[in-house]
């Protein structure tokens, strides 16, 4: 037998090489040096030893050799009236209790507020993916599900950043965050992004994310409403290397919290391995530090799930579970989540959207931290798990599961009219206290501009002269209020008004809390109570209706205006005159083609956009050439194309006919064969070219004659046709057998082509 050549490689490798996939790179389990996401040989095994209330030992570390991180979680993180209870506890019994509907939230978060960082990582180590995600949803604080945006530019443009803004609100964040390209415009993008997040509506808090002391100043002159940039890691180098402490760290939450300012603190699997300091533990173990750290801080919460680190963690076997485990830790610890999703850890959209799927379905404090709603390429953070250029399938995403993501689908015209008063307002506080003038071309090219290469606006220098003029002058929020207000903006300068009163009260200090239309929801006043079916935060029929009113979706009555566009222009084409009932042929080349109800008197138009007098000429043409004679049914019985085959065969003379729907699905059957054992079928109408519908009538008439023709094959390239079609080809049908008579028998039609007087 001869040999098969020798190959080097299946081909299906080098398609594989072409995918995005193939950009992501993986990493090789590598406990020693760091790459380990649940557990590792150097994680300490869980425990706890108490004398006279004093820690003495913790996770098996005696406390004469206490780190500052074990030093901090002994003092200020484990409740001595629970640890002893807590630590006894078998882990695998606490993780069964974690996704137990019938144990309330309470009693765990009670619990875990007397566990080591050992004890927690050990419990929620036991969970897999959907028990993490169940108990994520049983676990968070607030019943409400938030959201919050990235909202940058690459030339840190105010014009843009106030329009981006203004439309991120619009499209429901609860949260806005910035920072810059060049740091020095700090000021320059606060200000801008608080007059932008005004326009529309008010309670979208706002953090310009900048170094720590410069941050703090910003919020003191009221630029600012909350702020997540405090950074905690999970072992001691880490933090001597940034030059803090637990304690400092400590002191910096006060401070904000201290000016009506809500804080989170910042920290994420992958981070001490980046740094260089993981000491051969876990991820895992490393964030449990971390969040007990925060515990012990009295932070209102923290931006934890990979955060910076997602890329590597994404990269180790089960990261994408670790950081789906290391927010379940946030929220058992009862802290606010922000819960990542703010880096994209993959090239691949099948991994993105898998990787967002249980935040969406399980709701969080804060879905993304934040979701990228500008380009990626205008995101100063990096691009996002989800950017501007995703947010429809986001919110397509929300519609399918019919889970709230936070974020609302906006019309268009909306969004414009955003974005023309966003630049207005900020220009006129830009003029009214003498920083700058923008120019009308320069407002014209912000408003329609998708991203910064298509604006012409600041110079990154001019911007810079901005940005020191309002800190080196003085200038606070009261200030920007007071501009909006002269120059005419008095609804925009009311909601700033409203918002720095809600931080003179602190309402929004609660744990989780966020403003919605004017009223805090915090775990105080809207704790979650999921407690199984039934309960915790269901989709209400008006927020149900907000997320399904998406783009382009069709009803009957759109698919029908949309053929009856084609309606008069057919009529000039080509007309069916009914002769009456049909009878059965007799010649032995007759070939009947049979139509559908609506075709040619609801429908004009396949889904491929064909003319169906084009594709009617186009059959007739292909039996006529083809040695046979055609003959048209209009079948009422049915709306099916197998049927509309069969029975054209079977009343032809020569036992051979051609069905065709409206929609432009043909058959060629023959008399006697199962109704859907077929011998030629056309299933991908869309693509179906009038070639090929004269090549099938040819076909029809070669077997009409004794001849078995080559079948013909419509080529595709996988497209995804149903995704594209479906709902279309539904309604259309639905039209079709709405139309159908049961008893009623096939009719005989002839066909006038108008301008050549062509009968048939």
């Amino acid at each position: 037998m001869e040999q098969i050549p020798q190959a080097n490689r299946w081909r299906r490798y080098s398609d594989w090489d072409d995918r995005p996939l193939r950009l992501d790179r993986f990493a090789r389990e590598d406990p020693a040096n760091g790459f380990a996401a649940f557990s590792s040989p150097a994680d300490p095994r869980p425990g706890l030893a108490t004398e006279a209330g004093r820690v003495v030992s913790m996770d098996g570390v005696p406390a004469h050799d206490f780190d500052l991180i074990d030093a901090f979680i002994a003092e200020y993180h484990l409740d001595p009236d629970v640890a002893a209870e807590a630590m006894a506890m078998d882990s695998g019994e606490v993780a069964r209790m974690l996704v137990d509907m019938h144990v309330p939230r309470e009693t765990l978060v009670r619990l875990a507020h007397g566990m080591t960082p050992a004890k927690l990582a050990d419990v929620v180590s036991r969970l897999n993916a959907l028990e993490i995600a169940f108990a994520y949803a049983k676990m968070r604080p607030r019943k409400t599900p938030g959201n919050q945006a990235h909202v940058t530019n690459a030339k840190d443009d105010p014009l843009q950043l106030a329009a981006d803004a203004a439309v991120a609100v619009g499209f429901g964040f609860d949260e806005l965050e910035t920072t810059m390209r060049v740091a020095r415009n700090a000021w320059s993008n606060a200000v801008a992004c608080l007059v932008g997040s005004a326009v529309g509506d008010w309670g979208t808090l706002f953090q310009c994310s900048s170094e720590e002391a410069e941050e703090l100043k910003i919020g003191m002159a009221g630029f600012t409403s909350y702020a997540e940039t405090v950074s905690v890691y999970g072992t001691e180098r880490t933090f001597v290397d940034g030059d803090d402490t637990p304690w400092s760290k400590a002191f910096l939450v006060a401070a904000y919290a201290s000016r009506g300012i809500k804080a989170r603190c910042t920290s994420g699997g992958g981070a001490e391995l980046l740094m260089g300091y993981h000491e051969a533990k876990s991820l895992l173990y490393l964030e449990a530090r971390c969040l007990c750290l925060q515990r012990g801080m009295g932070v209102q919460g923290t931006q934890n799930g990979g955060i910076d680190g997602a890329p590597v963690t994404a990269s180790i076997s089960g990261g994408m579970r670790e950081i789906m485990a290391e927010n379940l830790l946030a929220v058992w610890l009862d802290l606010e989540c922000a819960s990542g999703n703010d880096a994209r850890p993959t090239e691949s959209e099948i991994r993105v959207g898998a990787k967002i799927l249980p935040y969406l379905i399980a709701g969080s404090d804060l879905i993304c931290s934040g979701f990228g709603s500008i380009l990626k390429y205008d995101n100063s953070f990096n691009p996002s798990l989800f950017n501007g250029e995703e947010m429809e399938d986001f919110l397509v995403l929300q519609r399918d599961f019919e889970a709230d993501g936070g974020l609302t689908p906006l019309p268009e015209t909306k969004a414009l009219d955003l974005r023309i008063r966003a630049v207005e307002a900020i220009s006129a506080v830009l003029e009214e206290l003498d920083l700058a003038r923008p120019t009308p071309q320069m407002k014209a090219s912000v408003v329609v501009a998708s991203g910064s290469r298509e604006t012409t606006t600041f110079s990154p220098g001019e911007t810079a002269r901005i940005s020191e003029a309002i800190q080196t002058r003085g200038i606070d929020v009261l200030d920007v209020i007071r501009a909006l207000h002269r120059r005419g903006f008095s609804p925009e300068a009311e909601n700033l008004l409203r918002l720095v009163k809600l931080r003179v009260s602190g309402d929004y200090l609660q744990t989780s809390a966020i403003v919605r239309r004017g009223r805090i929801l915090s775990a105080v006043n809207d704790p979650n109570d999921y407690a199984g079916p039934g309960s915790g935060y269901r989709l209400s029929d008006e927020r149900r209706e907000e997320i399904c009113d998406i783009r382009d979706t069709i009803g009957q009555s759109e698919v029908l205006a949309a053929q009856a566009m084609h309606r008069r222009a057919e009529a000039r084409r080509i007309t069916y005159e009914a002769k009456g009932d049909a009878g059965e042929g007799t010649d032995p080349l007759d070939v009947v083609i049979g139509i559908s109800p609506a075709f040619g008197l609801q429908l004009f138009q396949t889904t491929g956009g064909l003319n169906l007098s084009d594709v009617l000429r186009a059959l007739i043409r292909g039996v006529e050439d083809g040695g046979a004679r055609p003959r048209i049914l209009r079948m009422h019985h049915t709306a099916d194309t197998s049927f509309l085959g069969l029975t054209a065969a079977q009343m032809a003379g020569s036992g051979y006919g051609i069905g065709i729907q409206a929609k432009g699905t043909a058959v060629i059957h023959a008399r006697g064969r199962m109704p859907h054992n077929n011998l030629e079928l056309f299933s991908n109408a869309p693509i179906t070219t009038l070639a090929h519908y004269e090549q099938l009538g040819r076909n029809a008439a070669s077997f009409a004659r004794g001849v078995p023709p080559e079948p013909v094959v419509v080529p595709t390239e996988g497209q995804a046709l149903g995704a594209r079609y479906h709902a279309q080809v539904a309604l259309i049908h639905a039209i079709e057998t709405g139309l159908t008579v049961p008893d009623r028998a096939p009719e005989e039609i002839e066909i006038l082509f108008l301008g050549q007087k062509e009968k048939a």
